[in-house]
This record gives structure tokens, C-alpha cells and sequence, in this order.
């Protein structure tokens, strides 16, 4: 019997990318099962993209993830979209299936198997979305296909949190308003599930966190961060000291990258081993 010595190629695309950890978890999830993956991280300039796409197809690779700034400029490039991914309009992982690339995004779904997996219910809440880019859009549309009954996107920028607001309300069943993003912003009184879905706090710049009225953060709230390095970020240390449930975004980020292990290997995901991996990357900084 001969061998094969040709390895499985996945891997990620973007500039910046050297600080992206999204490898270290896959390919320990890949030894755990004996699986031939290889997991490249791949700096890729904007003007690139599309040569990059070519090498995909040209290198017969079972998938591929984007990080900033790709994830919407390469959906011109691909055959397909998954509904969430159109609806939200960018792809952050690539699955090539038999030459046909579809693109999907999984940003949003890793954030509701981290809530599901804490036993926190998304149907019939009332949510508060701080941020409108990338990693939020996908969460608070993830969040109104689950049944969310309003969200509010709190937002600088007046023009995105209003597009964001704007497409929650005209492609799925929820409600969504824009709120201006003030000084020391309070949380609205209404709000079951309060999300940070901006980088205030990512690592190295860990002594910040969302500028809020934290006194308006209390106990009955569940709050999240999409932040998952620091493990702990200083935005939920200060939530739970005011008795809010905290859920931090490592979690968010393994279920994730689970998913995209279950589609580009078929094979379900080792996610405790890759959750400890991480955890242990990011202890070590």
C-alpha cells in the first residue's frame, strides 16, 4: 500500500495576521484525532485577494478562514453563500467542496453554542449590541434568527449602528434601533443579554474596557465579551462585581473554530483540547 505524504491544507488569510491564535487551536484539535491537517497562517495583502482565492482552488485546500480585511471584499470571488452569510454579508470561513467554495460565517454561531452551552436562552430577550462591525453584525443576527425579540446596537459610528438596526429589522422577525453612543453610556434597564462586540480590552491593551455607566449593570443581566485574550477581560470583571452572569468570548472562539473543524474534516470537533490549548496560549502572555 503506498504512502500519502500530501496533507490536508486549511489555514487563514488576512493583514494583519500574525497575532491571529486560530491555529494553534485547530492543530491540536487535528492531532487529537490523528487527522493529516495542516493549518497555515497566511499574510494576504487587499490587492491579493483574488490571486489568493486562485491558490485555494489551484492547491485543492478543504477550506480556508478570513479575518479583516477580507471578509466581505472576497464574496465576489466565491460560488455560494449560507443564508446567515448573506444576510450579514461577510464570510469568515471558506469550504471547498469538491472545487465549489461557499462561504459561510461563524462568527455569530460559535457566540450562540457558547450561550447554549451555559444554558442561556436567546428566544423572546431583549439584548444590547455594543459596537456594529464585523464580530457584532454577525452575533446580533445570529441572536434575531434565534428569536431574539429586540436588539439595541449602541454605536459611535451613526451611520453603521443604523444600517445594522436596519437590516435586523427588514431580514428577520426582531426589532432593532440604533442608540447613540454618549459618555460613561448607561445600559438599558430592559436588557437580559449585554454584549461587548468591540475590542475595548483585547490584549495588549488590557487595563481598557467599554465606556458605560457600569451602575446600570446588575444582577439578572447576562453580559458577554468577544474579547478572548485576556481570558477574563476587565469588562466582565467589572460586570460581575455589579452581579451580572458574565460569558467570556474564548468560548465564542473554540465553538467556532469547532465548527469549521466539523466542516472542512467532517469529523466532530475535540473541543475540550482545543479549549485548553488556548486557554493555556493565552496564560502564558
Amino acid at each position: 500500500m503506498s504512502k500519502n505524504y500530501r496533507a490536508e491544507l486549511v489555514g487563514v488569510i488576512g493583514d494583519p495576521v500574525d497575532g491571529n491564535p486560530t491555529g494553534v487551536m485547530e492543530e491540536a484539535g487535528f492531532a487529537a484525532l490523528g487527522l493529516n491537517f495542516r493549518y497555515l497562517t497566511i499574510k494576504v495583502l487587499p490587492q491579493d485577494l483574488e490571486d489568493a482565492i486562485r491558490g485555494v482552488r489551484a492547491f485543492h485546500m478543504r477550506g480556508i478562514n478570513l479575518t479583516m480585511p477580507h471578509k466581505v471584499q472576497v464574496i465576489p470571488y466565491l460560488d455560494e453563500l449560507t443564508e446567515a452569510a448573506g444576510i450579514i454579508g461577510a464570510v469568515n470561513t471558506v469550504i471547498n467542496q469538491d472545487g465549489k467554495l461557499i462561504g459561510e460565517n461563524t462568527d455569530g454561531k460559535g457566540f450562540m453554542i457558547a450561550l447554549k452551552n451555559e444554558g442561556i436562552p436567546v428566544k423572546g430577550t431583549h439584548i444590547t449590541m455594543l459596537g456594529a462591525g464585523g464580530a457584532a453584525k454577525a452575533i446580533a443576527v445570529e441572536c434575531a434568527l434565534a428569536g431574539a425579540s429586540e436588539i439595541k446596537i449602541i454605536n459611535r459610528d451613526k451611520t453603521r449602528g443604523v444600517a445594522l438596526a436596519e437590516l435586523i429589522t427588514s431580514r428577520t422577525g426582531c426589532t432593532a434601533e440604533y442608540i447613540p453612543w454618549t459618555e460613561k453610556k448607561t445600559v438599558p434597564a430592559d436588557t437580559n443579554i449585554l454584549i461587548n462586540g468591540t475590542s475595548a480590552g483585547l490584549f495588549p491593551d488590557i487595563d481598557m474596557c467599554p465606556d458605560l455607566d457600569y451602575a446600570t449593570i446588575h444582577e439578572g443581566m447576562t453580559v458577554c465579551d468577544v474579547v478572548f485574550n485576556p481570558v477574563d477581560p476587565l469588562f466582565l470583571q467589572k460586570s460581575r462585581a455589579n452581579g451580572a452572569r458574565t460569558v467570556n468570548g474564548i468560548g465564542m472562539l473554540v465553538n467556532q473554530g469547532a465548527m469549521n473543524f466539523r466542516l472542512w474534516t467532517g469529523r466532530e470537533a475535540p473541543v475540550d483540547v482545543m479549549y485548553k490549548t488556548l486557554e493555556a496560549e493565552f496564560s502564558e502572555e
